[in-house]
């Protein structure tokens, strides 16, 4: 024991200068990778400003934002050992989107996705795979699907407006959101994406792991048992084994000849149907690979429409013109009384409520930021290039305040057939993404927003409980508005 003492006292010194000369490397390195663009000058040891990050994502983000906006729409920091770039500028955010590729940008989704979203995500494919795959899920968005989805979508909207009006539409108490749309859009996912091959059993399940992926997205990425980050990478592989499961059932069923009546079945009937025609099983078909695609769907419909659907009631409630339009053009197409769905050819022709639904998504896109990683050196400006290794964060949020006339204005009619701002300044409309990887969905989760527009403002009258900051934005992952956007309810009566 003494020996083990007067060993350990010899090397201290020499264990306290190796340290300290990984420090200075380290602040030197973050120096170098920084030049002279704006951030920090001294970052703390190791775990960079992860600290502020998740303390307080929104404030850490507005400053990184508003210190890129003091010189070239770039700044700097540091993260656990990563260097970022915060990209404010849109043109520079276009450098990244048009550059993903292997020797270039890879897309994340997640500072630390890889370790989070597993080796199975659409996120981390290139090249000829990611486009194989990208067109066997061609079928899962044609308007024939999109049909199918819209009433299963509107089926589990109503039956969770109902409930809302039974328990909440007295109005004497206010009603944070949050939950409610949350349990609406997870029910509505499940259903939509693997309808018949969740039992209730496994949906209970389902809501749990996904609770967990939520709350660990948010911590600190500490992989090790009893921590967040673990508990939620351990949920994304119960939820893909899931998945992988349903696939499975699909193809069986699919192979039978039977309809399709799902996501799952839409996708699992064009490859079972290529296989049968003698071409050999398209590349990343297998059940499990299949599952963790399915996740991506997952994660871009629960959290994104959480967000979406939040801001929607909000906004409408904060312009009643607004309101009062939707509610004017809904009422000459569908009636909650009416005993029916709203179909195909009637969604369509809601042209204003889609025009404030695709507004909702530009004043506030869910997902602010598109993270990707630097796999060689890269040329940004002339005065500047990206260091590989380096994790970039190309604001889609900034972007939307970009171009358009009068940005800070929530205004719907900037995407009427008149204006057509979404032609304009599409380059600045990126919520849904650009290039190669842009969101497969997006026809689908407008559906959703639109729907539920409709819906809602059909069946409530609802006053916001407004107070201090109930409408700063928080990150949940995605964001929603500080209050969970708490509101008074009551049936409408329409006369």
């Amino acid at each position: 024991m003494v020996l083990s003492v007067s060993i350990f006292a010899s090397l201290s010194p020499y264990f306290v200068s190796a340290l300290l000369l990984f420090l200075l490397i380290e602040q030197l390195s973050y120096l170098v990778k920084k030049r002279n663009l704006p951030g920090p000058l001294f970052v703390p040891p190791i775990i960079g400003n992860a600290v502020s990050l998740v303390r307080d994502p929104t404030s850490f983000w507005y400053k990184q934002s508003d210190t890129a906006g003091t010189s070239r729409g770039l700044s700097a920091n540091y993260l656990i050992g990563k260097f970022i770039i915060y990209i404010r500028d849109t043109e520079l955010s276009h450098q990244i989107f048009s550059n993903v590729r292997l020797d270039a940008f890879h897309p994340l989704g997640h500072p630390f996705g890889k370790q989070l979203f597993g080796d199975h995500s659409l996120i981390y494919l290139f090249g000829e795979d990611h486009k194989t795959v990208r067109r066997h899920l061609a079928p899962n968005f044609t308007p024939k699907a999109l049909a199918t989805y819209s009433d299963l979508q509107q089926l589990v909207m109503l039956r969770h407006l109902r409930q809302w009006e039974e328990s909440f539409s007295g109005g004497s108490k206010p009603v944070s959101m949050r939950d409610f749309v949350r349990e609406l859009n997870l029910e509505t996912s499940q259903t939509v994406f693997v309808g018949p091959y969740l039992d209730k059993e496994a949906r209970n399940t389902f809501r749990t792991d996904y609770n967990l992926f939520n709350v660990g997205s948010m911590a600190l990425p500490i992989n090790l048992p009893g921590f967040a980050f673990r508990k939620a990478r351990r949920a994304v592989m119960n939820l893909e084994e899931t998945l992988a499961s349903c696939a499975g059932k699909s193809k069986t069923r699919m192979a039978k000849g039977e309809e399709p009546t799902c996501l799952i079945d839409f996708w699992m009937h064009a490859i079972v149907t290529e296989i049968e025609s003698g071409n050999p099983p398209p590349v990343h078909s297998e059940d499990e690979a299949i599952g963790g695609l399915l996740f991506d769907f997952l994660f871009a419909a629960q959290d994104a429409s959480t967000s979406s659907l939040l801001w929607a009631v909000a906004f409408l409630e904060s312009d009643p013109e607004v309101l009062s339009k939707v509610r004017e053009e809904v009422v000459k197409i569908w009636s909650p009384e009416s005993g029916k769905l709203i179909t195909a050819d009637q969604l369509a022709e809601m042209k204003y409520t889609r025009a404030v639904a695709r507004e909702v998504v530009r004043y506030r896109p869910p997902a602010t930021m598109v993270p990707h990683i630097a796999t060689n050196d890269f040329p940004l400006t002339e005065s500047y290039t990206i260091p590989k290794g380096t994790i970039v964060f190309p604001s889609v949020f900034d972007s939307s305040f970009q171009g358009f006339i009068e940005p800070n204005r929530f205004d719907p009619d900037r995407f009427s057939e008149a204006r057509q701002e979404d032609q304009v300044f599409k380059r600045n409309y990126l919520a849904f993404g650009w290039g190669a990887h842009q969101c497969v969905g997006q026809r689908y989760a407008l559906n959703h927003l639109v729907l539920f527009i409709a819906m809602f403002s059909s069946l409530f009258d609802f006053k916001r409980l407004l107070s201090d900051g109930c409408d700063d934005i928080i990150y949940c992952p995605t964001i929603s508005p500080k209050d969970g956007c708490t509101v008074f309810l009551s049936k409408r009566v329409t006369t």
